[in-house]
């Protein structure tokens, strides 16, 4: 069964307005909506010592590249 206004008798419902009271509030979520925070378990945090020496790159364990990887197909 379709709803009235859809036939073409009467007018769409308009939705509510909404009126911002607190803009300082408003403001201050619309910074945050887009915050996200990851903890990460120490095993998977890896810093190389540095050697001094110029080449090529540090070996890796496979729990830092997995790591990387999975944050990859997340985000």
């Amino acid at each position: 069964m379709n709803p009235a206004w859809s036939l073409g008798c009467m007018s769409r419902p308009t939705p509510p307005t909404y009126k911002t009271r607190n803009w300082p509030a408003y403001d201050e979520a619309l910074k945050r909506r887009g915050s996200l925070t990851i903890w990460f378990d120490p095993e998977v945090i890896w810093d190389a010592a540095p050697t001094g020496k110029r080449g090529r790159q540090q070996t890796y364990s496979d729990t830092a590249i997995q790591t990387c990887l999975t944050m990859k197909v997340l985000f």
